[in-house]
């Protein structure tokens, strides 16, 4: 069994752009990472540290991306994903070929993490509001732009959470109804159905947030 030491070096600490980065590339790398994911978990599950880099290379970043959509915060999102990563070397011996195409079954895993992340109690900071300065034309249409996608995500933190995840497993991963009815366990009509009233909640929460914003931006 390798020691952790070695899953550190595939999990680079330095953030996504760095995990699995283990070093120079030989001639035996190259070769595994010619093989598909499910081969090179067969290895991994047999101690293969070189085909952990490989998955960890070929993988990593998706995962983060999926995981900063749902929780919206790229250092929780490295977190979950850090732990997800360690987890699948730790318990490599358990990996059960042929049950799932892998990516499905690390998108679940992602999904899961950041669900159970969201469900832990935060201690809630409020940051020191910013000095307000004199902005041209372009910076007021950059700001309100922010505005705008600042208060979809807002909106989007309301949803439940499978109302949530397929949503954004939908327009921000642009996965399919049936891809994500695999990483989510459920059938394709109720994605479908989730989605539906995902995009109905999401009109009504904007709509009330309009309701309260739009008297703030009218003069006098």
């Amino acid at each position: 069994m390798a020691s952790p030491s070695a899953v550190a070096r595939s999990i680079d600490a330095s953030g996504p752009e760095g995990w699995g980065r283990t070093g120079p590339q030989d001639l035996a790398e190259v070769c595994l990472k010619d093989l598909d994911d499910e081969l090179l978990m067969m290895r991994i599950a047999g101690g293969d540290e070189r085909a952990f880099g490989v998955i960890v290379n070929r993988h990593a970043r998706k995962a983060h991306a999926i995981a900063f959509r749902i929780l919206n915060n790229s250092a929780d999102a490295e977190d979950v994903v850090q732990d997800i990563l360690t987890r699948i070397w730790t318990r490599r011996g358990q990996w059960q070929p042929g049950r799932s195409k892998f990516t499905t079954w690390l998108y679940r895993v992602v999904m899961n993490g950041c669900i159970d992340f969201l469900r832990k109690p935060k201690f809630n900071t409020m940051d020191k509001l910013p000095d307000v300065e004199d902005v041209c034309p372009d910076q007021m249409q950059q700001m309100a732009r922010q505005q705008a996608a600042e208060m979809l995500n807002r909106a989007v933190e309301q949803l439940p959470e499978q109302q949530r995840v397929a949503v954004l497993l939908s327009y921000n991963e642009t996965l399919t109804n049936p891809e994500i009815a695999l990483v989510m366990e459920t059938t394709v009509m109720a994605v479908e159905s989730l989605l539906k009233r995902g995009r109905q909640r999401l009109r009504e929460i904007l709509a009330r947030q309009n309701e309260t914003v739009s008297p703030l931006l009218n003069d006098g």
